[in-house]
């Protein structure tokens, strides 16, 4: 899940929205849509994860998988398509068939207040800084596995950094005795 911390990391944040057409609810009243940070934002190089929710779901045979969407309502989906204006792109599945749309947008975020991980606040939408194409979610997957080979690069650096040569009890008496000169 994205890590957005600090003053003002989940004002303004670039983001995409993959939303499949199957993803409505029954009564018609939600949509999900798995909502991440643009990996050209300025927060999302470092994420290993630019979904705004991420649940780990066990699957069949033991298999973990996760489950990214978050349901919003009809009118806030249209606010999310309105902001996007033109800002869209298909997603086909294998046989080439519309399956979905990606839509890129800018918003605020927030804390879920039901269920886990960050929502948008669709009051608050409107055009992306980046257009999207059909390269956008290569892209995204592209940023998360650099974000995640970066930080085991990093771990795998200071594993074999030689660690500080701990003080004698010598030299830590010998530092508090010193007289103070003066």
């Amino acid at each position: 899940m994205a890590i957005l911390k600090g003053k003002g990391a989940m004002t303004g944040v670039n983001l995409i929205a993959k939303v499949y057409k199957n993803e409505v609810t029954k009564d018609g009243k939600s949509q999900y849509a798995d909502v991440q940070l643009d990996a050209r934002d300025p927060r999302g190089p470092e994420q290993t994860n630019l979904h705004l929710k991420s649940d780990r779901v066990p699957g069949e045979g033991g298999k973990v998988r996760y489950n990214n969407g978050a349901p919003y309502s009809t009118g806030q989906m249209e606010e999310i398509v309105k902001a996007a204006g033109p800002n869209t792109e298909p997603i086909l599945n294998k046989d080439g068939t519309e399956v979905g749309t990606i839509y890129g947008f800018k918003g605020n975020v927030m804390p879920a207040t039901r269920g886990t991980g960050l929502v948008v606040n669709t009051k608050s939408v409107e055009a992306s800084e980046f257009k999207v194409d059909d390269k956008t979610l290569d892209n995204q997957f592209a940023s998360m596995r650099a974000a995640r080979e970066a930080r085991a690069a990093a771990k795998e650096s200071q594993a074999q950094a030689p660690a500080p040569a701990p003080e004698t009890k010598q030299e830590q008496a010998a530092e508090v005795e010193e007289p103070a000169v003066g």
